[in-house]
């Protein structure tokens, strides 16, 4: 066994977990170090963001281009080279680039699981053998997060998100359980690539936003061929032979369910019921951290040496919210190890998010729902996005909604939700409008270029303003 000291040591090599380590030595000679299990980049590189944006960007071309005069274009993707394009932006999951990047920057790169047994003290297990490090300084937790599989599905060998991104064989039919962006997104791209595909939903389709995001995602969805059901009770899952017998191919014979008291049987089935914080294993007993959830706190459990960063910290679970946390336990890392103030933070900032579907969803802040709930004085202002010229020129069938939610007191953004073609490009000047606390006086002032998109910020600053 031997033990080693870096003044840093990550646990959890994702988008987070490498800006943390990153930050927290820039511009020193201070040293760092993060243990991964799997792949150096974590799940986004590999099984969530980056291929699900690869597989559905070609989609969205293309079906761009059968929606607009002037365009012929023969239907269909070519699978094998749609594939090959999503194994290009995961670097044919290799993590070779990442250890290089980490390499170039100081950071040593430990493979193996790593476990708290003490404090700043960490035990890295790696095919059997042991190795302790500590920490001088701080441990930050950026383990990421875990595919939820609800017990009745346990027994089928499902699909999960990473059998949906990783795709290797495409299911002549597949049920996708769950209502959520991985649903949503999965959906797409398997109708694409030509499997049958129902979606089951017990509630609504993105429940967490306005109730006119989902009704418009559902209705992109069915023109692509989904069959959407929500409401649904989903009882008796069903499977012989279950087998997972590998990321994206097959895991067995058919899947039956029972909807709604009918059977319904498909090739596959996908189980996107959410994530859980990637928790077990992390020896946080040791330290006297018995609920996990301690980890959403600054100093968890009382340690000031620990942070968590990312899904882990369980907050929200997107992979530029962990890296803007990461960034900021950087920051306080380093201003500690020098003995500075570090830089002030805010408990205000929104959370933006965009959701690749046909059509495109674009949120930050506070929907109206949820304004309501906080009880504010607010008005809500709606458009068509097709306001917008400059939307309704990115294609013929363009349709959509866009929503802003207006603090009545202080007249600030509180909110923002835009549905429609590229909206995700659009939602940025919505969160730089709320984090600087622009009121909508002066945002009257902010010339949007014609015809572009954000001429959609014109039309319902007119209709707050009763032009």
């Amino acid at each position: 066994m031997t033990t080693d000291t870096y003044d840093v040591i990550v646990i959890g090599g994702g988008p987070a977990g490498e800006v943390a380590a990153q930050f927290a030595i820039a511009g020193s000679d201070r040293t760092a170090a993060i243990i991964e299990a799997e792949l150096l980049g974590g799940e986004c590189s590999y099984w969530a963001c980056m291929p699900s944006k690869a597989l559905l960007r070609p989609i969205e071309v293309a079906t761009t281009a059968r929606n607009l005069d002037g365009v012929d274009v023969a239907d269909g993707i070519d699978t094998a080279k749609l594939l090959a394009r999503r194994d290009t932006w995961t670097s044919n999951y290799s993590d070779a680039g990442q250890r290089k990047w980490a390499e170039g920057i100081d950071i040593d790169v430990i493979s193996g699981h790593g476990r708290i047994t003490g404090d700043k003290t960490v035990v890295v297990t790696n095919d059997g053998t042991e190795r302790t490090v500590t920490a001088r300084l701080a441990v930050v937790l950026g383990t990421g997060s875990t595919a939820t599989v609800p017990g009745p599905y346990a027994d089928l060998a499902p699909w999960t998100s990473r059998d949906a991104t990783g795709i290797r064989e495409v299911p002549e039919s597949i049920i996708v359980v769950g209502g959520g962006v991985v649903a949503c997104e999965s959906a797409t791209w398997l109708a694409a690539l030509g499997s049958t595909v129902t979606m089951l939903v017990r509630g609504k389709v993105l429940r967490t936003l306005d109730d006119f995001v989902g009704e418009a995602v559902i209705e992109g969805l069915t023109t692509a061929g989904v069959d959407v059901r929500t409401g649904v009770s989903i009882t008796s899952p069903t499977r012989e032979n279950a087998d997972d017998a590998g990321i994206g191919v097959s895991h067995g014979g058919p899947v039956t369910v029972t909807v709604d008291g009918e059977p319904l049987t498909a090739a596959e089935i996908l189980v996107a019921a959410g994530r859980k914080p990637a928790v077990d294993g992390l020896g946080l007993d040791a330290i006297g951290i018995d609920d996990p959830s301690q980890l959403s706190a600054s100093k968890p459990g009382g340690h000031d040496w620990l942070y968590a960063v990312g899904d882990v910290s369980y907050g929200p679970m997107l992979t530029h919210w962990g890296k803007y946390q990461a960034r900021l336990v950087g920051q306080r890392i380093s201003a500690a190890a020098q003995g500075r103030t570090p830089p002030p933070e805010r408990d205000d900032v929104p959370v933006p998010q965009a959701v690749f579907t046909d059509p495109q969803v674009g949120s930050t802040g506070l929907t109206a729902r949820e304004a309501d709930e906080k009880g504010l004085r607010t008005t809500v202002v709606t458009q068509p996005i097709t306001a917008a010229s400059g939307i309704g020129l990115l294609r013929d069938d363009a349709t959509g909604t866009a929503q802003l939610v207006i603090d009545d007191d202080d007249r600030t953004l509180l909110g923002a939700t835009f549905v429609g073609p590229e909206t995700g490009e659009l939602i940025h000047a919505a969160t730089i409008a709320i984090v600087g606390k622009v009121t909508v006086d002066d945002l009257w002032h902010a010339v949007p270029s014609y015809p572009t998109g954000s001429e959609i910020w014109l039309r319902l600053l007119e209709k707050y303003f009763g032009y």
